[in-house]
């Protein structure tokens, strides 16, 4: 049971970094552009994945939000946005928690499997 609860921990950090990612082009001012474009997309993915986690257990949504977590940390470089720097670090710290959180819960299933079963 604590397994689950530092998942749904996980999960629930997740929401809370996609919502400030999505938001962080109106609270930090971010020029309209690649940054502010990326960062509504990938706070809306990694939002949605988080809700989805949080409604109907999946390994895949653990997956997808680590290949979302390190896709917002390599953007700035992949997009060209690197010159701006409040825009780039905060893709960057939130890639790296968001991919770090995603490790986490990935590693706390493969030591406590999901069952299918009551397993009485």
């Amino acid at each position: 049971m604590e397994s689950w609860t530092n998942a749904k921990l996980c999960d629930v950090a997740n929401l809370i970094l996609g919502a400030f990612l999505f938001f962080s082009p109106w609270m930090f001012g971010f020029d309209a552009g690649a940054a502010s474009q990326n960062a509504y997309i990938a706070g809306i993915a990694i939002a949605v994945l988080a809700v989805a986690a949080l409604a109907a257990f999946a390994v895949w949504e653990e997956w997808l939000n680590l290949i979302v977590g390190l896709w917002t940390l390599v953007a700035p470089w992949v997009l060209g946005f690197q010159g701006a720097r409040t825009a780039m670090t905060i893709h960057v710290v939130v890639g790296i928690a968001v991919a770090a959180l995603a490790a986490i819960e990935l590693w706390i299933m493969s030591q406590n499997p999901p069952r299918l079963t009551t397993g009485r």
